[in-house]
């Protein structure tokens, strides 16, 4: 009996060794028999690399859109973590030190300090930063409540502004929207506040308005206008068209009737948030990088109502004015929206 049970022992180990040989038979599984198009990683490649995506605070929208970028690329066989972050100022820097590999940033702030402009000029030029693709609009809010009397944006003048955290992507929309209306920080009392808590001010008395830059709806926001007789102050006339016509990042737009508590459109101006990705990743690496996105674009579809809308790759990338990484150009051009 012992030696008929050793024997049965022996043939399922050869059977086994003979199944292991023909699964693996020393040959590394390609990124295209995995489902990917063969220009990027094998999956043990994949699975050496370990990629940060920077985010933004834990209470806005950054964050969990760039968890899901994480979650999506660590499904596709990456090491992920996706990091809080004060978002579009600290996430540009940490880019540019090697500190994420990827991070979401708006576009306005991403051009100023690529080419050494507004709020980065004497900075130098930030010349390393390239993008991967395009993600959702980020609407420019300006809220206020009934009582201050406020229905332009001339109307700030002598009263105290929320213009968001100094050298965030919102205090730069604020300075670049009140430059376009012929005021400067001077003819105001600004309050470097992240909008929330300037929101909280408001409610107290010790703020008259706040500018407020995310996708929409914005919870905090919504929050105003269910307590507080709140109005969106339109982003509209000469100064629009000023703003745009010298800035081609923003774009016209309306914040649509019933969004908040607005019975009409309300007139005001968007821009992208796009992906950064760092320069020295490999053309390979950000191709793969593109493919693993796609592939498990579910995800970050579901992460929120910003993405569900506007992240997909029939987008294309036709709005991003910074330069794409070589790795994502082939990418986009594979997939045929650069010719």
């Amino acid at each position: 009996m012992k030696r008929m049970l050793a024997l049965i022992l022996a043939l399922v180990m050869v059977f086994s060794f003979a199944a292991c040989g023909e699964s693996g038979g020393g040959t590394t599984t390609t990124a295209a028999q995995s489902g990917g198009s063969g220009k990027g990683l094998t999956d043990e490649e994949r699975a050496k690399e370990f990629i940060t995506v920077g985010t933004g605070p834990t209470s806005g929208i950054y964050f969990p859109i760039g968890g899901a970028f994480a979650t999506a690329l660590q499904d596709y066989g990456y090491q992920t973590s996706a990091e809080a972050t004060n978002a579009t100022g600290q996430n540009i820097q940490n880019i540019l030190n090697g500190d994420c590999e990827i991070a979401i940033a708006m576009q306005d702030a991403v051009m100023q300090a690529y080419t050494g402009t507004g709020a980065y000029e004497g900075k130098g030029e930030a010349s390393d930063l390239r993008a991967l693709m395009r993600l959702w609009p980020n609407y420019v809010q300006l809220v206020t409540t009934e009582q201050t009397g406020i229905k332009s944006v001339t109307d700030l003048k002598g009263k105290r502004v929320g213009v968001g955290a100094a050298n965030s992507g919102v205090e730069i929309n604020a300075r670049m929207i009140l430059a376009a209306y012929g005021l400067t920080y001077d003819d105001i009392t600004p309050d470097y506040l992240a909008y929330g808590e300037a929101i909280d001010n408001m409610k107290n008395g010790q703020c008259d308005a706040v500018f407020v830059t995310s996708g929409l709806p914005n919870a905090t926001v919504m929050e105003l206008g269910v307590q507080y007789d709140m109005v969106i102050v339109p982003i509209d006339g000469e100064g629009r068209d000023k703003l745009v016509s010298e800035y081609p990042y923003y774009a016209k737009s309306v914040i649509p009737a019933n969004t908040y508590n607005n019975k009409e459109d309300v007139e005001g101006v968007f821009v992208y948030n796009i992906m950064l990705v760092r320069k020295d990743l490999s053309d390979e690496m950000v191709y793969d990088i593109l493919e693993g996105v796609f592939a498990n674009i579910a995800t970050i579809k579901a992460s929120h109502n910003a993405a569900d809308k506007n992240i997909d790759i029939s987008f294309g990338v036709d709005d991003i004015q910074l330069p794409l990484h070589p790795g994502a150009e082939q990418f986009w051009k594979d997939n045929g929206y650069i010719k």
